[in-house]
C-alpha cells in the first residue's frame, strides 16, 4: 500500500468523522428529558404554570413562583440536560430568600413541542419575558440566570434588552462558555469547529454590549466548561461586574459551594 493510498484512507476517515459530527451535533449539544416535570412537586414548592406563546406558534409552560411586593424575579435558563423540574434544588434557596422565580421552558424539553436550536431557544426566552411582563413583572425587576447552556440564552436576551433600551436588572451566568464553537474546538481540536457548529451561542461577542450588573460563578475544577471561559467573559464585560471562582467546585455541584448565597447577596446589593 502506497503512502498516497494511506493518506487517502486517512483523509476519507477524517471527512467521514466530520460528517458524523456535523449531522449529529445537536444530539451532542441538547440532551433533553422528554418527560413532563413533576407538577405535584412544583405545586408543592409554590410554583404555578405560566402560559408562554412563542412567535413561531409553540405553546409552552413556564413555572412561576411570584415575588413578594417590590422584590426581584429571577428567570432560570437551565443547562442542556434534563428538564426544568430538575432545577428545583437550584431555585428553592433563592425562593426562600424571597425572590420570585421562573423556571423557563425549552422547546423539546419536558414534553414541550418542537426541537431545540439556538434560534428556537432564544425565541422561547423572549416569550417568557413577554409572558412575565404581561403578568406584571417589568424588565427592570427581572434577573436573567443562565446555567451552562442557558448562559447563551440569558446573555443573548440581556444584550437584546440593552440594545432596545429596556435593560434587565441583572445577569447571572453559572459555569458559562465563551461560545459553543470555541468549546467544541477545545474538545475536538482536529475539527474546524468555527465553520461547522450550527448553534454558536457566542457569549463572548455579546457580553460587552450589556452594561447591566453581571455576576459570573464558575467552579475552578469544572471539567465540562473550564473556568478560563468564565474568566474571559468577565474580562470582556463592562462594569459593574463580579466574578466568583470557586476552588474545588466542578460543573454540576456549585449549589453545594454557596451558589445561592452568592447570587442572593449579589442581587441584594443592586
Amino acid at each position: 500500500m502506497t503512502l498516497l493510498t494511506i493518506a487517502g484512507w486517512i483523509l476519507g476517515a477524517w471527512l467521514l468523522l466530520l460528517g458524523l459530527l456535523y449531522v449529529g451535533q445537536r444530539g451532542l449539544l441538547y440532551q433533553p428529558d422528554p418527560r413532563p416535570p413533576d407538577a405535584a412537586a412544583l405545586h408543592h414548592a409554590g410554583f404555578r404554570p405560566l402560559a408562554v406563546r412563542t412567535t413561531d406558534g409553540l405553546d409552552l409552560a413556564a413555572w412561576h413562583r411570584p415575588a413578594p411586593e417590590g422584590r426581584a424575579t429571577v428567570i432560570l435558563f437551565q443547562g442542556n440536560a434534563g428538564n426544568l423540574g430538575d432545577r428545583l434544588h437550584l431555585a428553592m434557596p433563592l425562593a426562600l430568600r424571597r425572590f420570585g422565580i421562573v423556571l423557563a421552558p425549552y422547546r423539546g424539553y419536558g414534553g414541550a413541542p418542537g426541537k431545540p436550536t439556538e434560534e428556537g431557544l432564544v425565541r422561547d426566552g423572549r416569550a417568557v419575558l413577554e409572558a412575565l411582563e404581561a403578568a406584571g413583572v417589568p424588565r427592570d425587576r427581572t434577573v436573567l440566570w443562565g446555567e451552562s447552556l442557558g448562559s447563551g440564552i440569558a446573555t443573548w436576551l440581556a444584550a437584546e434588552a440593552a440594545a432596545e433600551g429596556r435593560r434587565i436588572r441583572a445577569l447571572v451566568l453559572q459555569a458559562p462558555f465563551t461560545s459553543v464553537w470555541q468549546r467544541a474546538g477545545e474538545i475536538y481540536p482536529f475539527v474546524p469547529a468555527r465553520w461547522l457548529v450550527l448553534d454558536r451561542f457566542d457569549n463572548l461577542s455579546r457580553i460587552a454590549e450589556i452594561g447591566t450588573p453581571l455576576l459570573i460563578v464558575h467552579g475552578e475544577a469544572d471539567a465540562v466548561i473550564p473556568a478560563s471561559h468564565g474568566r474571559r467573559l468577565l474580562e470582556a464585560a463592562r462594569e459593574p461586574k463580579t466574578g466568583v471562582f470557586v476552588r474545588g467546585a466542578d460543573h454540576n455541584d456549585l449549589h453545594g459551594f454557596g451558589l445561592a448565597e452568592a447570587i442572593g447577596a449579589f442581587i441584594e446589593k443592586l
